[in-house]
């Protein structure tokens, strides 16, 4: 069904063979996103989850700042936990000093869903369309959204607090889902944000 499309993998840092092998189960073409060029050749971009503050030197090594902020105003993208972190606005309490994209209207809190120790994995509604699908979503070191913008939906809540929005041609999930075999998150992604 999705053989036509080209979707980058920003492969860095971070899980992104997991989001290559959702990619083949649709029948999309992954495409791996470590240098400037590589999003040239792409219908859209996944950043994967991993670890932000080493996903934020390796952008600046790798020269990808400028053409990532330039890449989400024309194509759709995803990103997944620090991928979401990273297409923010602000982090609270940024002991890091990670500099976010600045590209989705939101804050966030780094880890706030707990430590590594307590990941866990729940089930949520989203509003992907007409009506509300199920998901399996998987929380790992998850950030947590402490604001979002005017024009930033609301997708999926976990315990009364956003977890899925969009904003525009860009999606961003808290937690993950390319860790098991559901791919409705994905067929989204690509049916209502890339196809259109």
């Amino acid at each position: 069904m999705y053989e036509n499309l080209t979707v980058g993998i920003l492969a860095i840092q971070g899980d992104f063979d997991r989001h290559r092998y959702q990619l083949d189960l649709v029948g999309a073409q992954p495409r791996p996103v470590r240098l400037p060029g590589d999003l040239s050749a792409i219908d859209a971009l996944i950043i994967p989850g991993g670890e932000s503050t080493t996903m934020n030197i390796m952008i600046d090594r790798f020269g990808l700042r400028a053409p990532l902020v330039e890449y989400t105003h024309a194509r759709p993208v995803w990103g997944t936990c620090a991928g979401m972190i990273m297409l923010g606005m602000k982090i609270e309490d940024n002991q890091a000093d990670v500099q976010t994209l600045g590209v989705l209207d939101i804050d966030v809190q780094r880890n706030g869903y707990g430590r590594q120790v307590f990941s866990f994995e729940d089930s949520l509604r989203a509003d992907l369309g007409h009506h509300k699908k199920p998901l399996t979503a998987t929380f790992i070191r998850a950030p947590r959204i402490t604001r979002m913008g005017k024009n930033v939906i609301c997708l999926a809540e976990y315990d009364s607090s956003p977890v899925l929005v969009r904003e525009g041609s860009i999606l961003a999930s808290s937690f993950h889902t390319e860790l098991g075999n559901d791919t409705t998150l994905l067929r989204y992604f690509l049916q209502e944000m890339v196809t259109r």
